[in-house]
């Protein structure tokens, strides 16, 4: 049993110790090394010897008490592992999928403005016609809003809290905390923390190490900058003003207490 149970650790450190060299997330390490541990029970159970002949109720109340304890153990080990939710995942996929959706419908837009443009240099032909005819009222019912009206709606500009809403939805929505560790939440120490970043690097600058990640190296992350570890695939997933948004939500994180890596400027 000893022999079997120390193969089993052996087997479970070389999984972990080849998982961590690929980068593979803590939780799959975790979880390959309880495999290996569950195949080494196993082999235990399958060369352990017989138990002693039950008969009657000792029997039924042995074989019930085994399937109660086999279904709390897989039960309650399943609640400490990493849970997926599909509804999450979905949401996430919806609004990537928005801007592709946008983009779709955006031609048909652009046919209706083309439309409304011509139409508007005709209107305006015809108002030169008149002028040079000797008209000397021109219709503009349609450039000119009546007494006391109000202008369109949305002619105001956005909130700056809404800034900050669509940031943090972003940094949520791209999973930057996948690698970055912020307010104590978050990073598979692939990269810094960043709850001093806004001391360190400008709004602009964080921006543009997010469009190119080689553009700035955090101290101490040489070996990371060099792999390549942070994507470069964010100028595609966001637009202008949502990686603006995300730039100056960071921003705003000037934490000194926590040590951020100084950025090293390579480009």
């Amino acid at each position: 049993m000893f022999k079997k149970l120390g193969i089993a650790l052996l087997v479970g450190g070389v999984v972990v110790v080849f998982a961590r060299s690929q980068e593979v997330p803590s939780d799959f390490q975790l979880l390959w090394a309880i495999f290996a541990m569950i195949g080494a029970m196993v082999f235990m159970l399958l060369d352990a010897k017989p138990l002693a002949m039950m008969s009657g109720g000792k029997s039924l109340l042995a074989v019930a008490a085994f399937w109660i304890l086999i279904v709390t153990v897989c039960i309650a080990g399943a609640s400490l592992l990493p849970q997926f939710d599909p509804e999450d995942e979905r949401e996430k996929i919806s609004k990537l999928l928005e801007k592709q959706r946008a983009a779709s419908e955006q031609g048909k837009a652009d046919e209706l403005i083309a439309r409304a443009k011509a139409l508007d240099e005709q209107v305006k032909a015809l108002e030169e016609r008149l002028k040079g005819l000797g008209g000397s009222q021109v219709a503009t019912a349609t450039t000119t809003p009546p007494a006391g009206g109000k202008p369109p709606a949305g002619a105001g500009g956005g909130a700056a809290g809404d800034v900050m809403k669509v940031g943090e939805e972003q940094w949520q929505l791209q999973e930057c905390y996948n690698c970055h560790k912020l307010r104590g939440e978050g990073g598979k120490k692939r990269g810094p923390e960043l709850d001093n970043i806004g001391t360190l690097l400008t709004v602009e600058e964080i921006q543009e190490k997010i469009v190119d990640p080689k553009s700035f190296m955090a101290e101490g992350y040489d070996k990371e900058w060099k792999k390549g570890v942070m994507p470069d695939k964010f100028k595609d997933l966001m637009d202008p003003k949502e990686m603006l948004a995300l730039a100056t939500w960071l921003g705003t994180f000037k934490n000194t207490s926590v040590n951020t890596p100084k950025p090293i400027k390579k480009k």
